[in-house]
């Protein structure tokens, strides 16, 4: 995520949902809409020109890095490790049907950002691929795209790193603690083998970890019910598809949810809403609804001044309705 420009200013009218709802569509009260204003402050973002530079160097960085040979740790991130002042004691994290995962050493990369470095065997008798249900740092959800795939009777080296972009943007400096939700299935029919419980790490920063974002009580509340807190952050004009709206979300609730977002308007034009983000019963995340730049130049739209949306939160097991908002409109500035 690039940073967004400069200062801006939501002012809105936001409706906000109240009272009990039941689960898969059931009736649903609306409280009196609310006039709110609130001024967010969002980091200065580099010129245009510097913000592609650094996009082409990170890209073929980021290539060069992906083709190393699995399980190699580069020199650079040797270095990078020893400087970040982060270190974790190596453990045996889980050990499940004929699967082994031991996490070896905490190692950080110049361009994908900090990772673990895990062990992986397989002592099946078929090629298995150990990835993940949900990641979460700092009780922040955070995007993984970690796939460790291993032939049976064979093990590998891979490093799980974590999203460095959404970490900044929930202010978590010192990583203190990750829980990890593994899962496996077969390399070749896919079918699921096993989903485990969660395990939880602790790295030498347990002590000293940001368990709260800089920004999550700054912006303007959207959405509050049924244990799921929705706040508007910021607008990034200048986001890598095109242009962003920053949410942050809470979960209260004793549920596992997504949060997705549907009859999306921008400027009164309809935009195809790219956002789906789910948030664990009593964790937080602050993720990024990406506006495609094509989509945006069909309508002749330059800059997101007008937005109109509904909130729709679901059963992230059921995939049944919990609550879906009323139109929730707001402007920036």
């Amino acid at each position: 995520m690039k940073k967004a420009r400069g200062m801006i200013a939501v002012l809105g009218t936001a409706v906000l949902m109240a009272g009990a709802v039941g689960c898969g569509g059931g009736s649903k009260e609306s409280s009196a809409a609310e006039s709110m204003s609130v001024a967010i402050e969002t980091k200065a973002a580099a010129s245009t020109a510097e913000e592609s530079a650094a996009e082409t160097t990170a890209a073929a960085a980021k290539t060069t890095a992906a083709e190393t040979t699995a399980g190699e740790t580069t020199v650079a991130e040797t270095n990078a490790a020893s400087s970040s002042g982060i270190t974790l004691e190596p453990q045996l994290l889980l050990e499940k049907d004929g699967i082994k995962i031991t996490a070896q050493e905490w190692v950080t990369d110049e361009f994908w950002g900090n990772g673990i470095k895990l062990l992986v065997e397989n002592d099946t008798d078929k090629k298995v691929s150990v990835s993940t249900n949900a990641l979460i740092v700092n009780n922040y959800m955070v995007t993984d795209t970690f796939v460790a795939d291993v032939a049976a009777g064979k093990k590998t080296n891979e490093v799980m790193y974590l999203d460095s972009d959404e970490l900044e943007a929930a202010g978590v400096d010192n990583i203190g603690q990750i829980e990890i939700y593994f899962c496996a299935y077969d390399s070749e029919s896919y079918d699921t083998l096993w989903d485990a419980d969660v395990v939880t790490l602790q790295t030498s920063a347990y002590a000293q970890m940001d368990m709260t974002a800089d920004e999550e009580k700054e912006g303007l509340e959207l959405f509050n019910e049924a244990g799921i807190r929705v706040v508007g952050m910021a607008v990034d004009e200048n986001s890598y598809w095109g242009k962003s709206i920053l949410f942050y979300i809470e979960n209260t609730s004793d549920k596992n949810v997504y949060v997705s977002v549907e009859d999306l308007s921008i400027n009164g034009y309809m935009i195809e809403p790219y956002y789906s983000q789910m948030v664990y019963a009593g964790k937080k995340a602050v993720s990024a609804m990406d506006l495609l730049q094509n989509d945006l130049d069909a309508n002749n739209i330059e800059s997101i001044d007008e937005v109109e949306l509904k909130f729709q939160v679901y059963d992230a097991v059921t995939f049944d309705d919990i609550v879906v908002s009323d139109p929730i409109s707001f402007a920036t500035e």
